[in-house]
């Protein structure tokens, strides 16, 4: 099992909140939430109840049709499950918690009940037909699970220190181009193989790239069937489907109609956002009017879309190409000659929903131009607005970058260049690498 940071928000919670509280792991597909739910009750508990929605039987589902007699209920459960349950030192884990909505509604009396602790984990969990008919619980903590991250990554595949990445940040000088070029070919291969522990894990056992790239097409194959179940018309898949196209078409916003090949309906909205509650996407929104509450401007109309694995868009990407070994290769040394832009860009949106902020952009017109300014990422920052430009090339002007903190001086605290460059200043324009953006918004 790989050190997830995960860990210690759970620990957070056992601490100081799981006797008026269950919580609950959501994230997309194969993220590792269920050995997580599992590592973390097997090393901070005496003893725990394993229930796999997906495969339990109908014995142990009949015992929440009657939740009047907690005694019987827990009797019964432990009589099935063959483990002892000791008061405030067990946990119980309802895996797949979607599959049996019961399960879920059922977690208010049982925390409130007060004897042991719980912990759900569920995919594509606020789907509303599998929610629709049932109370959702008060007494429930949402702790969203996301692939790894490339802190995460360098732990597991022990490719690297990141708190010496921290250090390098810290001292803000160059590294020089040597040690600058070797960082920059982790960090490629990190956008090549992704955080999808299963990926990460068959790198650790050295398989090769197009094997890896057989675990995240089966992972993407069992993603197109979820979608289908969310709508067999195949228009959440084709929004799915599409996002690596319109990225690397460089528009500035994300065009429904255009993945869909029609005019857009409610129905069609409706099933973009269930697309986005299942974890798979992320949504970036366009904000009018940047301030520290970027929330309070941003529109609803006007988005960019990005995978939450950066493995599996370089997979949508590259995977069809009959040797996609040599292709994994030239991406690992540089030699792709292809602009990977928006391949970055979405590793950076990846590694900023990470960190637990919310995506923004920001576009605005130029004067005397059919051309808009636009800046890549907004985050906030010690009370600042914080702009952040992407470029996977060498760029020497920073048109929208320099006309933003003009027009937002009085908000604007640092401003970013994120590339494959070593460290340096351009002015007040700070220039950091890749391997390095995590230190921005930790």
């Amino acid at each position: 099992m790989f050190e997830r940071k995960v860990y210690k928000q759970l620990l957070e919670w056992k601490q100081k909140y799981s006797k008026n509280y269950a919580v609950l792991l959501e994230g997309a597909r194969r993220v590792g939430k269920s050995t997580i739910a599992k590592i973390f009750a097997e090393k901070e508990y005496k003893t725990y109840i394993f229930l796999d929605f997906s495969i339990v039987g109908q014995n142990i589902k009949d015992l929440f049709d009657n939740l009047d007699n907690m005694d019987f209920f827990f009797l019964m459960l432990q009589a099935y499950s063959n483990v002892t349950l000791y008061e405030r030192e067990s946990v119980i884990i309802f895996d797949e918690v979607q599959l049996f909505p019961k399960a879920r509604q059922a977690i208010k009396h049982l925390v409130n009940d007060g004897r042991y602790d719980y912990i759900e984990t569920g995919s594509l969990i606020s789907i509303k037909k599998n929610i629709k008919n049932i109370l959702i619980p008060s007494e429930e903590m949402k702790i969203s699970v996301y692939p790894l991250d490339y802190e995460e990554f360098l732990n597991a595949t022990k490719l690297g220190d990141y708190t010496i990445l921290e250090q390098i940040y810290k001292t803000n000088k160059s590294m020089g181009d040597a040690v600058n070029r070797k960082l920059m070919q982790s960090f490629r291969l990190y956008m090549a193989i992704g955080g999808m522990p299963q990926a990460v894990e068959a790198y650790i056992n050295k398989k090769t790239f197009e094997e890896i790239d057989l675990i995240k097409k089966e992972i993407i194959a069992l993603y197109m069937d979820d979608f289908k179940r969310i709508d067999a018309s195949g228009r959440v898949a084709a929004i799915y489907n599409s996002i690596p196209a319109q990225l690397s078409s460089h528009k500035t916003r994300y065009s429904l109609s255009s993945a869909l090949n029609k005019k857009i309906t409610k129905k069609d909205e409706e099933l973009l956002y269930e697309l986005i509650d299942s974890k798979t996407v992320l949504m970036c929104n366009n904000v009018t009017e940047p301030s520290i509450a970027l929330s309070l401007t941003k529109r609803f109309d006007s988005y960019k879309l990005y995978l939450s694995d950066i493995g599996l868009f370089t997979t949508m990407i590259f995977g069809k190409e009959t040797n996609s070994e040599n292709i994994y290769m030239r991406i690992m040394s540089n030699k792709l000659d292809v602009n990977l832009g928006y391949v970055y860009e979405n590793v950076i949106a990846q590694m900023i929903k990470a960190s637990g902020r919310e995506l923004y952009f920001h576009t605005w017109n130029k004067i005397n131009s059919t051309h808009n300014y636009e800046i890549d990422f907004l985050i906030t920052k010690n009370s600042k607005v914080v702009p952040i430009e992407v470029k996977s090339g060498i760029v020497k002007t920073y048109h929208s970058l320099n006309a933003f903190c003009e027009k937002y001086s009085k908000i604007v605290g640092e401003r970013y260049i994120i590339s494959q460059k070593d460290i340096s200043n351009n002015e007040m324009i700070k220039i950091c690498p890749f391997y390095l953006f995590q230190c921005i918004i930790k």
